[in-house]
């Protein structure tokens, strides 16, 4: 995912082609700013999972949960 970042941070930063002109340019600029926006979304999920394996890390990971209700059988047995 940082790799996927770092690319998309390095297309952006690319200047546009100053032989673009009107529509093509528009296209460009465009695209450009849809590939900001994937990287600053990426980026925020990325954040978000960082803080979410230092939690773990703190309180000692996930403890599994146990499943009471009826298995397949006493689900659909009348």
């Amino acid at each position: 995912m940082e790799v996927a970042i770092n690319n998309m941070i390095d297309e952006v930063r690319k200047p546009v082609d100053s032989e673009l002109t009107g529509s093509q340019r528009k296209a460009e600029l465009q695209s450009i700013k849809q590939t900001a926006t994937d990287a600053k979304e990426l980026l925020i999920d990325y954040q978000r999972l960082e803080q979410m394996v230092r939690e773990l890390k703190e309180t000692g990971g996930i403890e599994q949960q146990q499943d009471y209700s009826g298995g397949f059988a006493e689900r659909f047995s009348k």
